[in-house]
């Protein structure tokens, strides 16, 4: 996947807990990411098998609404994020994001 930064942000986004259940539109407000470049990386996560995806339990749901889409790191994408991260602190166009290396 083409590092830009909208996947950098994506991917902190993510890691911020990185077992946990992400739903798209939350992800998109706390990566700072449009619904459209939001959606269609989750799917291509989806094709490499970074991420899995559900469905809420309806019978959990309390108001009246649809039950949301979620996504999950998968083992394989937390590797690959983690990856995409390290190379990002060493690419100056990422520094802002993502910080310089340790030392």
């Amino acid at each position: 996947m083409r590092k830009t930064h909208a996947l950098i942000q994506v991917i902190l986004a993510l890691m911020e807990d990185p077992e946990g259940r992400h739903w798209g539109y939350e992800l998109s407000k706390q990566a700072g990411v449009r619904s459209g470049v939001l959606y269609p990386m989750l799917r291509r996560m989806l094709e490499d098998g970074w991420v899995e995806d559900g469905w809420e339990d309806p019978a959990e749901i309390e108001d009246k609404r649809p039950p949301r889409r979620y996504y999950t790191l998968t083992g394989e994408g937390q590797v690959a994020v983690t990856a995409i991260l390290r190379d990002a602190q060493r690419d100056e166009r990422f520094r802002a994001l993502v910080g310089r290396p340790a030392q």
